[in-house]
C-alpha cells in the first residue's frame, strides 16, 4: 500500500516537474487518485501559475476545490475536473476572468453551480451525469458568451425542458425524454 502510494506521489511530482520545467501551459493531473489538491504544488508552481491555461483533475477522488486553487491558477481558460464527487463550487471560481471550458460531468451536483453564471468568457460547460434537476435559465440566458451547456443524464423536469429552449440562445444538450408509461 505504501509502495503504491509512493509511486502516485511519484508520478504526480513527474507530470507538475514536467510542466514546470518545460514551462508548459498546461497541468495535466487526471487519473492520479488525488482527494485534494497537494499543496506543495502551489510552491513548486510558483513561477509559472500565470502561464497555466488548461487544467486537467478528471477521474480523481476530489470532494470539494479550493480557493486557493481558484486564485491561484487565475489564468485558466480551461477546467476539466469529471469524474470527481465535487458538489459545489467555491465562490472564488467567478474570478476566472478568463475561463472558456469547464466540464464538471460526472460528479455529484444537485443544483448548478450558480458561480458559473457569473463568468462572463465561458462558452462551454459540461454538466453531464449528475443530479441536476433544476436550473436558472434567466441567468444562463444573460451569459452572452455561452454556446454549449451539456445536462445530459440529469434529471432535469420537463418545466425546464419548456422554459429553457425559447430563452437561451446557445445549444442545450439533454438526455432525450423518457416516455411517459400506459396505464
Amino acid at each position: 500500500m505504501q509502495k503504491r502510494m509512493g509511486e502516485a506521489v511519484a508520478h504526480v511530482a513527474r507530470k507538475v516537474n514536467d510542466t514546470v520545467e518545460n514551462r508548459k501551459d498546461s497541468l495535466d493531473l487526471a487519473n492520479c487518485k488525488l482527494m485534494t489538491f497537494p499543496v506543495g504544488i502551489y510552491k513548486v508552481m510558483r513561477s509559472v501559475t500565470e502561464e497555466i491555461h488548461r487544467i486537467s483533475l478528471a477521474n480523481n477522488e476530489l470532494k470539494s476545490l479550493s480557493s486557493r486553487f481558484v486564485t491561484t491558477f487565475s489564468q485558466l481558460r480551461e477546467l476539466n475536473l469529471s469524474g470527481n464527487y465535487l458538489h459545489r463550487l467555491p465562490e472564488e471560481v467567478t474570478s476566472l476572468l478568463h475561463l472558456q471550458a469547464i466540464n464538471l460531468s460526472r460528479n455529484r451536483f444537485w443544483r448548478f453551480p450558480e458561480p458559473l453564471a457569473a463568468i462572463t468568457t465561458l462558452e462551454t460547460i459540461d454538466l453531464e451525469e449528475n443530479e441536476i434537476a433544476e436550473v436558472p435559465t434567466e441567468k444562463l440566458a444573460t451569459m452572452a458568451s455561452l454556446r454549449s451547456l451539456n445536462l445530459r443524464a440529469n434529471p432535469v423536469g420537463p418545466e425546464v425542458r419548456l422554459l429553457v429552449r425559447p430563452l437561451v440562445p446557445f445549444d442545450l444538450l439533454l438526455s432525450p425524454e423518457e416516455p411517459v408509461p400506459k396505464a
